[in-house]
């Protein structure tokens, strides 16, 4: 059965598409605890469309954001732009005037394991972010888009354009097309199976006793 964004947005989360991707020998896919939402309470569900920085000393050239440019322009609807950024923490490649206008596109959010800006407008839009921190400094003379839509490392997780991306309070974590349809297959199951290991516990049933009966923990 193939499962729509949307049902994936509603009814699964980081943690348990986490397990399954270990279950099925991916235990990479969770970037790591730096990368935080601007919202808490957002939920990022999508298809990844990469862009790799390089840094770069020069404030010269006519149009540095030409590759940005071209990516957010080109965004459909639920892609989710994921920046890999050089010398992630002195640069921030996102901010309100992206945000605004990967939302018109119809954008999921955005991922990036560099620095985020303007963040109070972004929050007041109820658009999803992820990022490696906060700070005011733009990438002009610092660094500059060299490939979009190519194989990227963003927090030390291999990305592609196409993959499934999925973000939360508890982090990212990134499903590669290759297994995307077994790791939904087992997320949903246990997602229902977790529902009754709940249940259990709470009418009062002993955890080693739940945990026997479903093995879930």
């Amino acid at each position: 059965m193939a499962h729509t964004l949307g049902e994936i947005r509603q009814q699964l989360f980081t943690s348990v598409l986490s397990d399954c991707l270990d279950s099925v020998g991916h235990s990479n896919q969770a970037m790591p605890s730096r990368i935080r939402p601007l919202d808490e309470a957002s939920v990022l569900c999508g298809r990844a469309r990469t862009a790799a920085f390089i840094e770069r000393r020069s404030f010269d050239e006519t149009n540095p954001y030409a590759l940005e440019i071209a990516l957010i322009d080109s965004l459909k609807g639920d892609e989710v732009p994921v920046f890999a950024c050089a010398n992630s923490l002195q640069v921030a490649p996102w901010g309100e005037l992206l945000s605004t206008a990967a939302k018109a596109r119809g954008s999921a959010g955005a991922i990036m394991d560099g620095c985020v800006r303007d963040v109070k407008a972004i929050r007041s839009m109820s658009y999803p972010v992820f990022h490696g921190g906060i700070g005011p400094l733009d990438t002009k003379g610092r660094a500059t888009i060299s490939v979009i839509d190519e194989p990227i490392i963003c927090a030390g997780v291999a990305v592609s354009s196409g993959d499934l991306v999925f973000g939360d309070a508890d982090g990212v974590v990134v499903v590669p097309q290759a297994i995307e349809k077994e790791v939904l297959r087992l997320a949903f199951e246990k997602v229902q199976g977790e529902k009754n290991t709940l249940a259990d516990l709470q009418r009062g049933d002993l955890l080693a006793d739940v945990f026997a009966r479903y093995k879930i923990l």
